[in-house]
């Protein structure tokens, strides 16, 4: 059974920073491309950043040059490092397998709420 775990989600001021963790169980990281996804009220959710198997990594544009994705192999635990937070950035942070989204659009678990206060 696959098991993914969200944590580190707060409420921070602008300009301020986070950082989430995502520990998964019976599957591992290191072979597998994982990923961020935020959903905001009222919006869809997008894809925030990820990291493939081999460690290449992709962000939203909108994320650029102020998140990190990372993960730590050993502890099968990925990492969204958030700085310059924005009160845009404020929505509710998924992780996931990226091709348990690209194939079965899920599951998702509880997510992790970020809110960014101005």
């Amino acid at each position: 059974q696959v098991q993914l775990v969200e944590s580190g989600g707060g409420l921070v001021q602008a300009g301020g920073s986070l950082r989430l963790s995502c520990a998964a169980s019976g599957r591992t990281f290191s072979i597998n491309g994982v990923g961020w996804y935020r959903q905001a009220p009222g919006k869809q959710r997008e894809s925030v950043a990820s990291i493939s198997s081999s460690g290449r990594t992709n962000y939203a544009d909108s994320v650029k040059g102020r998140f990190t994705i990372s993960r730590d192999n050993a502890k099968n635990t990925m990492y969204l490092q958030m700085n310059s937070l924005k009160p845009e950035d404020t929505a509710v942070y998924y992780c996931n397998f990226l091709s348990a989204v690209a194939f079965n659009g899920g599951p998702w678990g509880q997510g992790t709420q970020v809110t960014v206060s101005s």
